[in-house]
């Protein structure tokens, strides 16, 4: 092909200079996904039951019927262990950024000014917690609209950063087009933002993680202790901050990391971090702005 639509060469063997805050090595992020209340269910009007990043592992969907466990453990999240998780991040005074799906925000506005209070960045996690792979166009578009619709209500603010997570190929298209979003999340593909510049307005990339989450809790091959988890999460930091001018993101799930024996492998993580020097531990709002004051659009692109 030669108009490949993919970048494969990235910043090469030159990253630049993130210029991180007081002269800090490495930029840290953690993500809480809000999502319960939000997930399939033939309550919200879908076909089938969720059956994705559970404790139910290989768990098929349900046609037609409720999946009675599934739902219960989805409730867990909510119930305890976003508690669980704010208790641990606001004890610590350590910033998050939750991805809240607009539909599990409006369900629960108890969370929603917890995570106010404690001054925590609310993005957006899209307006439901399905696959929109094979979604239309049109339908994936007024999702987005009703998205910021909600949690705008939900919040008193629109939102700023954008995460859909099982996105389609119109989903940085849509996002771009809304063009009110200071970054947009759907992306693992390097350790430091940059600019995407597929569609207008250009749109700035704060990568996610995917192997540094605790989704790797509820697949075939990944974590099955805590201790697991801590020592990638201690592994990656050290790398990363070796390397130095690197950001780490470290994804976190109600329903998973906030489980007793996985949010103390959580708990460790953050008293390991506390002893390091030279480490930003910031919201990916604060990322993104930091990132387009030092390193603005190129207007020729």
């Amino acid at each position: 092909m030669t108009d490949y639509p993919r970048d494969m060469r990235g910043y090469g063997a030159n990253p630049p200079d993130p210029n991180w805050p007081d002269g800090a090595r490495t930029a840290v992020q953690f993500v809480i996904n809000f999502e319960e209340g939000g997930e399939n269910c033939v309550l919200h009007g879908d076909n089938a039951s969720e059956a994705f990043l559970s404790e139910i592992i290989g768990a098929q969907p349900i046609e037609g019927e409720r999946h009675m466990n599934m739902e219960s453990i989805y409730e867990y999240g909510s119930r305890a262990g976003f508690w669980r998780l704010h208790r641990m991040f606001t004890a610590n005074k350590v910033p998050v950024t939750v991805f809240a799906v607009a539909m599990a925000l409006e369900r629960n506005p108890d969370a929603v000014k917890a995570m106010q209070d404690a001054e925590w960045e609310i993005a957006s996690h899209g307006y439901r917690w399905i696959d929109y792979q094979h979604v239309d166009t049109a339908t994936e578009r007024a999702h987005l609209a009703k998205a910021i619709e909600i949690h705008t209500r939900a919040t008193g603010e629109r939102p700023t950063g954008w995460y859909l997570g099982r996105c389609s190929p119109n989903s940085h298209r849509l996002a771009a087009e809304n063009g009110g979003f200071t970054y947009n999340a759907d992306c693992y593909s390097d350790d430091l933002p940059y600019w995407n510049y597929d569609f207008a307005p250009p749109q700035l990339m704060v990568p996610y993680t995917l192997d540094a989450n605790d989704m790797r809790f509820a697949t075939a091959q990944g974590f099955n202790s805590g201790k697991q988890f801590y020592r990638y999460l201690k592994d990656t930091f050290k790398v990363l901050h070796a390397e130095g001018g690197r950001m780490m993101s470290i994804g976190l799930h109600c329903r998973l990391a906030g489980r007793p024996g996985r949010a103390a492998a959580v708990a460790q993580f953050l008293n390991y971090l506390g002893k390091q020097d030279a480490v930003w531990i910031a919201t990916r709002l604060d990322i993104a702005e930091h990132w387009r004051q030092q390193h603005p659009p190129q207007e020729n692109s």
